[in-house]
This record gives C-alpha cells, structure tokens and sequence, in this order.
C-alpha cells in the first residue's frame, strides 16, 4: 500500500506542468564552507557582500581596509582563472565617496551596478545609485546617479533608508526587477521591497515582498537565474546566529514563494552569516561570515559548494522524500 501510494504521488508530481525533473534543477548539500583569504580577506578590516562576475574571474567587495576614502568603500579584484589566486584588491575610487559606499550589483548584462551609498546628495538616510560602464571588461564606471526620489519623480529611494540592491531577470520575459531593503514608512523593520522595470525602461514603484519579510531585519536576497531558489538575509527568530542566510523555494516561476528556512550548516553557523551570491550553474554560495577558528570576529568573505544531481540521482532523492512522506503519513516511521 505505501509503494503504491508513493509512487502515484511520484507520478502526480512529475506530471504537473512546469514541475517536471528535467525543468527543475536539483542539488545536495552544502559542503564545508572556505574562507576566500588574503588579500581580499584582512586580518583587521571587515571585508563582506562579495559579487562576482558571470565568469567569476572579478570580484566586487565592501571593505573598510585602510588606503580608501573613510569607512565602507567599494573595492575589486581579479584572477587569470577559476584556479588562480586573486590578486591584490584595488579602490574603486570613481564609485567611492567619505560617506558608506558598499553592497554593489551587477546588472544581467553587467554593464550597469547598483550599490548603496549614504552620501549627502541623496534622498534619505541612504540611497541605492547607478553607474555605467561601456565595456564590461573595463573598470572605466562613468560617476553614480541617484535613481531618484519618491515624490519628486523618483520611485525607489525615499526618505529613509533603502540598501542591499539586488536584481532578477526572468528567464522566460525577460523581464528585471530590483530587490532592495527598506526601513520606509509600513515596514516591520528592515523588509523587503520590489521595484520591476516597466515598458518605458524606467523602474515601478516599490512594492513590498512579504514572501521575504518577517518582523525582523530583511535585507539582502539573491534569486537563483531559473527563478525557483531564493536566498535572504535575515535575523528572523529561530535562526542559528544572529544574521542567517534564509532559503524559499518554488516549484515553477508563476507559483508562490514557500515558507523561507533557515539554510543548516555549514552554511549557517552561531555567528553573523549573510549577504549571498549564487554562481550561474547554481554551485557556490558566496557570503560574509564573522565566524573564526575561536569564535565570531570580524566579517570575511567565504563560500561554499555543492553538487548539482544527475537526473537519475534527482529522481532517487525525489523518492526518498515521497517516502519519507508517506511514512510519516501512515505511522510507519
């Protein structure tokens, strides 16, 4: 009887549209997570919200390490190729002001970054600003604009407080929308706010994302390129530390968000574990951690790595779960 049912629950999963296992992208676990180490990491500095490029041959950082302009500054790095060391960080010193400067994204075409800067010509208590660039081999950035003020023509930055820019272009429309946290007016505290970009090229008006939001502090998000994984910052109660990273998954684009939870370790441990980056094919997570071989310090960058499953192997894993289910249902633990 429990074969049976599980495997007409198999059949009823696979044959519902847009869920199929050769849509649906599948991974293991986490493996151990890896300290970038110097000379991106300091032994002094905080060095954290690290984005790398679609090759992952450039990195762009935050850092507060001496030789910038004075507290939070973007910073970059690069490498011949995936097995060589990093080189030296440089200032992105067009981009970088005496206020905070930091949190920085690509755009999908990476021509275009957004990052956070709490400079004094903005609208608020920090604002999310643009820069572009012609070649996107170059780090020739032409100088940041503010993407404007809510109630005077703008529709992103407000009086308050909107950090942590993050983007998602729909595979299918091709449609991007920018993710942001803000602490505006009818926030809980720091939620998560959408702004898509609309026929005109310009971007909507900020919407909030309760699938991301809690009562706590929701910052950072990143979305994996098919749409269906999520990742959120997030000192949500009963994480392990005091900033997680959060998971929420989806079966198909068009289809709710689920319950986000709280991604296991070694990912996540008792200390400050947050802002991720997710390469292109879905297998490394990068992000600040204050974790040290003797407790919480300051803020480095890591990763970690996992493996994508074989179809077959998916499907294996599939079963266990139905079974798993369907014990559980029956009393047959």
């Amino acid at each position: 009887m429990r074969r049976s049912l599980t495997v007409c629950l198999l059949a009823c999963y696979l044959a519902t549209p847009g869920s199929s296992s050769q849509g649906t992208e599948m991974y293991g676990d986490w493996f151990a997570a890896v300290n970038v180490g110097p000379p991106v990491n300091t032994a002094d500095s905080n060095d954290t919200y690290a984005v790398l490029s679609r090759d992952e041959l450039t990195m762009y950082f935050t850092s507060d390490r001496p030789g910038g302009f004075g507290g939070d500054d973007l910073w970059f790095t690069t490498r011949a190729s995936l097995d060589d060391p990093w080189e030296v960080p440089t200032n992105l010193s067009a981009l970088n002001t005496g206020a905070a400067d930091s949190l920085a994204v690509l755009s999908p075409d990476e021509h275009v970054m957004f990052f956070h800067s709490t400079r004094s010509d903005g609208c608020g208590a920090g604002d999310i600003w643009m820069t572009r660039r012609h070649n996107r081999r170059s780090q020739d950035w032409d100088p940041p604009v503010n993407l404007g003020c809510v109630g005077s023509g703008g529709t992103v930055n407000t009086a308050a407080t909107e950090i942590a820019p993050a983007l998602f272009e729909d595979p299918e429309s091709g449609h991007v929308t920018l993710f942001y946290g803000s602490n505006r007016p009818g926030s809980q505290n720091f939620d998560v706010y959408a702004s898509p970009v609309g026929e005109d090229g310009y971007f909507g008006p900020g919407v909030l994302v309760p699938e991301f939001s809690s009562a706590g502090r929701d910052t950072r998000i990143f979305i994996r390129r098919d749409g269906l994984e999520a990742f959120i910052t997030s000192d949500r109660v009963s994480g392990r530390g005091l900033i997680d990273i959060w998971t929420s998954t989806r079966d198909t684009r068009s289809d709710p968000w689920r319950t986000a939870i709280d991604v296991p370790s070694p990912v996540n441990g008792v200390c400050d574990d947050g802002s991720p980056w997710l390469s292109r094919d879905g297998t490394k997570l990068y992000f600040f951690s204050t974790r040290t071989g003797l407790g919480c310090g300051k803020r480095d960058i890591w990763y970690a790595t996992r493996e994508k499953m074989k179809q077959e192997n998916a499907i294996e894993a599939m079963v266990g779960g139905f079974n798993r289910m369907v014990a559980r249902l029956t009393g047959n633990h």
